[in-house]
């Protein structure tokens, strides 16, 4: 299959980013992506060459970052599409929360304001479901798109609130600035699946913390995942369909499954790395209480009260995507990247 266009990829070194590039270079695209060092680009190309690439003529790299406008206007010209996948990501609570927040809203307004100059067409924005259903606590209906997380919660993660600013004000751009310039948001849930080499979204680290045994005791929090081949997937279709421009698409699989259930899992299915997996569970009153004095178990508490009940419909409907993976089978390939990839501590 040859596809004429050249589409640009940023994060081409990240879990989601290589993913994107293996499956858009099957299609027979023309890739260029953005690195932070031109270093990179050899285990790149080693491990698209290990995923089956044998040709490298319609892959290139532009070293570029989110935070410099140096290098963006080479990255960009020429590009009919541009896939905005990479975005500062951070686990340990900053000392300064807006030093933390800004390189994401700077970073794809930076991404939308080339991409008008240079004359893209469609830009898709890898945002994240911590931008739509964080404080979505009616369980009685379904999450859906048209759902915002409120980051006036204090209980809300910085990371989930630099998404939600981020993502607010790429769509204010798009409305104010954007003119012809097509946008797309794609807000995946928990990202996980098989990696294509030692490079894992943040997500990894919850199973990691079951499997090594930090989590000595499992709250009972329901989660949402995705396996990173179908949100790969989604981006493409996103960027494929003209129907798509101007919406946001939840990236997640059918239903959810709870931390305990996960637990499971794994002691079932993975028994020869499980044996630090926990079978004790920890009530929602303990968790409520530890909250109090301890910022990771009050996110743990916004968890346990969030709509888990979310849908995918939109995607399915308008981009006539099917997730490839249960949630099952996503989070087992995961625990088997982990092993592979010796990423266990």
């Amino acid at each position: 299959m040859k596809n004429q266009e050249t589409v640009l990829v940023t994060g081409g070194t990240g879990f989601v980013g290589m993913q994107i590039i293996l499956q858009l270079l099957e299609k027979g695209y023309k890739v260029r992506a953005t690195v932070r060092n031109l270093k990179s680009v050899d285990q790149v190309k080693n491990t698209l060459k290990a995923n089956g690439i044998e040709s490298f003529e319609n892959l290139s790299f532009v070293q570029t970052e989110l935070t410099k406008n140096e290098n963006w206007d080479n990255a960009i010209k020429g590009c009919i599409y541009v896939l905005s996948v990479a975005s500062p990501v951070f686990f340990d609570k900053p000392k300064d929360e807006e030093e933390a927040i800004r390189p994401a809203r700077e970073g794809i307004l930076r991404v939308l304001k080339f991409a008008k100059k240079e004359g893209v067409k469609k830009v898709i924005m890898t945002s994240n479901f911590g931008a739509v259903g964080f404080t979505q606590f009616d369980k009685n209906r379904t999450t859906t798109e048209k759902d915002w997380t409120n980051t006036n919660n204090k209980a809300v993660s910085v990371y989930e609130r630099s998404k939600t600013l981020a993502e607010k004000a790429a769509w204010e751009f798009i409305e104010k600035e954007g003119g012809d310039l097509e946008f797309v948001t794609i807000n995946p849930v928990a990202i996980l699946g098989p990696s294509l080499d030692a490079h894992v979204s943040g997500s990894f680290h919850l199973l990691e913390n079951l499997l090594n045994g930090t989590m000595k005791a499992i709250p009972n929090i329901p989660l949402n995942v995705v396996d990173v081949r179908d949100v790969a997937d989604l981006h493409i279709r996103a960027m494929e369909t003209p129907e798509a421009n101007g919406n946001r698409f939840i990236a997640s699989a059918d239903g959810q499954i709870s931390l305990p259930k996960i637990a499971e899992l794994l002691r079932n299915k993975r028994p020869e790395i499980a044996q630090k997996v926990s079978s004790r569970k920890l009530p929602n009153f303990v968790l409520k209480i530890v909250s109090l004095f301890n910022a990771q178990a009050k996110e743990g508490v916004l968890l346990t009260k969030m709509n888990r009940n979310v849908s995918n419909q939109k995607a399915k409907n308008t981009l006539h995507w099917k997730p490839i993976a249960t949630q099952e089978n996503t989070i087992l390939a995961a625990v088997d990247s982990i092993t592979k990839y010796n990423l266990l501590k």
